[in-house]
């Protein structure tokens, strides 16, 4: 589990495809990472492969490659980094699991003074339900609150803080992001919906998708 407050940003510094799938080699600034442990990259929760001091390696499989932006990872690129939550850790942003739904794409993006507004587009509209405005959603691994909402398509409001110690700030429009939706939204709406069908109220499971609830 993870709650979105992105470490630092990492590095990939080798990508090696074999007939099992993908590997990565990242530098980051981690000091006594574990084999096994889980580690958030750009929101994808993965498992920490090999560890040579700088370096960590994951490995990711096809259905991930599939679901997320790590089909796109080329050497050189920047990626958002975040270890698993402590029990005893500070709770600063919401409950993510690293389990990404889909990718979406940067429509626009405006600057507001020392803040930018981002417009994101390609919302499956059976997660239109999950989203609400002042609500939570996680991009690239980070914590961000929704601002405004539109039929498969939502935005936020990145402040400075965010912008410097995340990869959020190198999008320009069409990129890709992973999105994973809200958890505790999902389990609300996804409650509602069974409790609807056991009521008879729905005529089929998916009457609920969109902006219908």
């Amino acid at each position: 589990m993870f709650t979105g407050i992105v470490d630092h940003t990492g590095i990939i510094k080798e990508t090696r495809r074999s007939d099992r799938g993908v590997t990565w080699v990242i530098e980051s600034q981690f000091e006594g990472l574990s084999l096994g442990e889980s580690i958030a990259i750009d929101g994808v929760c993965l498992t920490v492969t090999e560890f040579n001091g700088g370096t960590f390696s994951v490995e990711i499989s096809p259905e991930t490659e599939r679901l997320t932006t790590c089909q796109k990872g080329f050497s050189g690129r920047r990626i958002n980094l975040e270890r698993a939550l402590k029990a005893s850790d500070r709770f600063g942003g919401h409950w993510v699991s690293g389990h990404v739904e889909q990718t979406a794409q940067v429509k626009t993006l405006q600057t507001h003074g020392e803040f930018k507004e981002i417009w994101f587009s390609g919302i499956d509209p059976s997660r239109q339900s999950f989203m609400t405005p002042k609500g939570s959603v996680t991009v690239n691994g980070v914590s961000l609150t929704i601002n405004e909402v539109l039929p498969q398509s939502f935005s936020v409001m990145l402040i400075p803080h965010t912008l410097e110690r995340t990869n959020l700030s190198l999008l320009k429009e069409s990129d890709e992001v992973n999105i994973e939706c809200d958890w505790m939204a999902k389990v609300v709406v996804n409650e509602v919906r069974q409790l609807l069908k056991n009521m008879g109220a729905l005529s089929t499971p998916n009457a609920l998708e969109g902006n219908s609830l």
